[in-house]
């Protein structure tokens, strides 16, 4: 699909990261970017450096989803390319026990069910509605295509490592669905392909002490660093604008294979 002013676009979890990194790229294209994320003045501020618009969202409500999504569309038309970015982590064993008392913890469930709710039924809700309008539109080109999704699953859905369970189980699904979603709009023109980031320069990963940045890098085989969100970007960009990539996954992650902690 070629990316120029003519085609809209919506972000999630376009206010930081690699949302940020994706919707600035598209933006350099011409693209109508419409940034769908919760934390409202950096979404506002970013939206209006790259002549965008920002949609409050959170992606575990129908409504909200459906209330971004009118109002990006009244602001840029249909959207023709979704990328899903919005996510959280989590690092809690299944089980552990109190090195004092000898007690067991279990992963506490409501948490568990907000991890499943965030990364994978609100990746699937987004593809969901996202799809229903570019079902509308008229095809791009004399293949019939409508429209373009990407997807962010991760490393872990692989190599998921002690603590990851629930966020595991939540990549791992959107993963899991990228095929059968590309079949079932095999016949409607809507691409559907996802990227497993390894270890990007997020603001969680900034979060962490310097030193334990620098030995996450040093486990990359290469190059010995972390990911850039740029690097994201150009790589969710390649998966829009390359026709013939299609109920694809693609590792971005200099090589590395996580170790179990």
């Amino acid at each position: 699909m070629k990316l120029d002013s003519s085609i809209a676009a919506v972000v999630t979890g376009g206010a930081s990261g690699l949302g940020e990194a994706t919707a600035r790229a598209l933006a350099a294209k011409g693209v109508k970017v419409a940034l769908f994320d919760m934390n409202k003045d950096r979404g506002e501020a970013i939206a209006a450096e790259i002549g965008g618009v920002f949609c409050e969202c959170n992606v575990i409500s129908d409504e909200s989803v459906d209330a971004a999504l009118a109002k990006a569309r009244a602001a840029h038309g249909q959207e023709r390319v979704l990328v899903n970015c919005a996510g959280i982590a989590t690092a809690i064993k299944t089980l552990s026990r109190d090195r004092e008392t000898g007690a067991i913890k279990q992963y506490p469930m409501e948490l568990f069910n907000q991890v499943i709710q965030v990364n994978l039924i609100g990746t699937f809700r987004c593809i969901m509605k996202s799809a229903a309008g570019m079902l509308t539109l008229d095809p791009v080109d004399a293949d019939g295509q409508r429209g373009a999704i990407v997807n962010t699953a991760s490393v872990a859905a692989q190599d998921g490592q002690v603590g990851q369970a629930a966020y595991t189980a939540s990549k791992a699904g959107v993963l899991g669905m990228t095929l059968p979603i590309a079949r079932d709009f095999m016949n409607e023109g809507i691409r559907v392909n996802t990227i497993l980031p390894g270890i990007f320069e997020t603001p969680m990963m900034k979060s962490l002490p310097e030193k334990a940045q620098q030995s996450l890098a040093a486990a990359v085989p290469f190059p010995k660093r972390l990911g850039k969100p740029e690097e994201y970007a150009r790589t969710a960009l390649f998966l829009i604008e390359h026709d013939y990539i299609n109920a694809e996954y693609i590792r971005m992650d200099g090589g590395i294979r996580m170790a179990p902690k």
